[in-house]
């Protein structure tokens, strides 16, 4: 069993930058894959960004390419999301999630995902 804890959410304006953190329990974080997901009101939920464990390969959603950038410290069993250059259109409830499998690899699919954190609230005003 995995825990994760999402913080760093907020209220900011267009334009404006947070960081996400997500704390995972357990002795195996260097081997997972992390990802962050999010879900608007009345959307599903979609990929963000992701990360793979051992080889820290990233893969990003196309509309946030070039604002947000996902990283990982192992020695901290932590993975963050910065997000630069906040729109409107960012705003959801953030979910950080980990891949079990995702050692070397990664994935943009939610079933691939075995934990769930329960998420962060990220809201850009205009």
């Amino acid at each position: 069993q995995v825990q994760l804890v999402e913080s760093g959410g907020g209220l900011v304006q267009a334009g404006g930058s947070l960081r996400l953190s997500c704390v995972a329990s357990g002795r195996t974080f260097s081997t997972y894959a992390m990802g962050w997901f999010r879900q608007a009101p009345g959307k599903e939920r979609e990929f963000v960004a992701a990360i793979s464990g051992i080889a820290t390969s990233t893969n990003y959603a196309d509309s946030v390419k070039g604002r947000f950038t996902i990283s990982r410290d192992n020695a901290k069993n932590t993975v963050y999301l910065q997000m630069n250059s906040l729109k409107p259109e960012d705003t959801a409830v953030y979910v950080c999630a980990a891949d079990r499998r995702g050692r070397w690899g990664l994935s943009r699919i939610r079933n691939e995902y075995d934990y769930w954190g329960q998420g962060t609230q990220v809201t850009v005003s205009s």
